[in-house]
């Protein structure tokens, strides 16, 4: 697990199962809920190829990372928390935001329990052509939707930003927003805000409200998420409007909401030219965008390293010898880990080796097996952060193999757990 990764649905798509695998082992990927539906969309997309619809949803489920993921919080959710409650949202720590964690105490130590999510649940179905009715209803709904959505009204809205003329190229687009956003009374930059993303007349004046009661703090203080998000909607809209993005294509819609999510990343990967032009303006300095290409040349560069390797390394899988990436700088995802991985990652590589038992692991194991059991749930889930508990259990189902690659050596594969919830060795029939 690795550098935060967002990517999009076309990026995955090229990669085959391989390049997937080592994807899933170098990375954490934050699956937005973008991805999710994209991909469930696929149901309803008619193909030429002859592969059906469910084979190539099926074929994304597979690659998509199952180990070294977590899907974020939808942004609509997130924005409804620090409006309507002033919920924090982190925006700045390029890890994910996610939901499901049940907080547990013990021996006045407190946990945090993370099971699978519907949507891993979901991809783990696909995998095998299995789809809800619900599923496809929500995919035809989608695939409608987006077919008969324009972006012209917005175009005809926003010309009346340049009565003075318009802005010649995108960077004179991000100086007008950032000019507007800073120098508006606050009050009537919230109301442009919430009407920019259609929220309800009556969640409006619940915000306004909340608002008011907290002192009337500049929008960018008060709700930092809602700010950049409506910074994000506004600078493509004006790009609309100046005909320096073209509002033919309703899909242009769902690739900008991939941008919502750039604070929860380190890495943006894609090969789309709408986030290759605009990704670049909302990346803090300690972020990188990355074309989908580059990265998927470094995963097959990466692919035959490791298939060099003697049978009998392979064969015990790449947890054993891939831990982390090669020390060889040649390779981007080594550079990647650089930048954002401990800066002892390449001595740890060296001095890595298989630790047996002892005392001190033994130790942690049991615990975490006493919270398991024995922890008692908090009624007042979300009291505590990650950064503030003890423990955190975050569980998950992993395919053994991936592509060609066996992931994990055959005596941790060989093993299940039994109606105690102990593992055992799985014995030959």
């Amino acid at each position: 697990m690795g550098p935060t990764l967002i990517f999009d649905k076309s990026f995955l798509e090229s990669l085959n199962p391989d390049e997937a695998m080592w994807l899933d082992n170098f990375f954490l990927s934050n699956i937005t809920p973008l991805f999710f539906v994209e991909t469930l969309a696929n149901l309803e997309k008619r193909t030429r190829s002859g592969r059906t619809p469910e084979d190539i949803v099926g074929s994304i489920a597979y690659k998509t990372p199952d180990m070294g993921s977590r899907p974020n919080v939808h942004h609509a959710t997130l924005l409804a928390g620090e409006l309507s409650m002033g919920a924090k949202v982190e925006m700045d720590t390029g890890r994910p935001i996610i939901s499901g964690g049940i907080t547990h105490e013990l021996d006045g130590k407190m946990g945090i329990m993370f099971q699978q999510s519907p949507e891993e649940e979901a991809f783990a179905r696909w995998q095998k052509g299995q789809f809800l009715d619900l599923e496809r209803s929500y995919a035809k709904a989608w695939r409608k939707d987006l077919t008969i959505s324009s972006l012209e009204e917005k175009y005809q809205y926003f010309q009346k930003f340049f009565p003075l003329g318009k802005p010649k190229d995108l960077n004179g687009i991000k100086r007008f927003v950032e000019f507007y956003l800073t120098n508006s009374d606050h009050e009537k930059l919230l109301l442009f805000g919430l009407s920019i993303l259609d929220v309800p007349s009556a969640s409006q004046e619940l915000t306004l409200k909340r608002w008011r009661d907290s002192g009337k703090a500049p929008v960018k203080d008060f709700a930092p998420f809602f700010y950049y998000v409506v910074s994000v909607n506004f600078f493509f809209y004006l790009a609309i409007a100046t005909d320096l993005i073209g509002r033919g294509r309703p899909s242009h819609v769902i690739d900008l909401a991939y941008l919502y999510y750039l604070p929860f990343c380190h890495v943006f990967v894609s090969n789309d030219k709408l986030h290759a032009d605009l990704v670049p303006f909302f990346l803090r300095d300690d972020q990188m965008f990355i074309s989908g290409s580059e990265l998927k040349a470094d995963l097959a560069n990466l692919d035959r390293h490791y298939d060099a390797l003697p049978d009998d390394v392979k064969q015990r899988g790449v947890s054993s010898f891939a831990f982390y990436p090669p020390s060889d700088d040649t390779f981007l995802v080594s550079s990647l880990w650089d930048k954002y991985m401990s800066p002892t990652w390449r001595k740890d590589r060296i001095n890595l080796s298989p630790q047996p038992e002892n005392e001190s692991s033994n130790k942690i194991l049991e615990e975490m097996r006493r919270f398991e059991k024995e922890g008692v749930p908090v009624a007042d889930d979300g009291q505590i952060s990650s950064d503030q508990a003890h423990h955190i259990a975050i569980e998950r189902k992993v395919r053994t193999k991936k592509g060609k690659w066996m992931r994990f050596p055959p005596e941790v594969i060989d093993r299940r757990k039994n109606d105690r919830g102990e593992w055992e060795d799985i014995q030959p029939k």
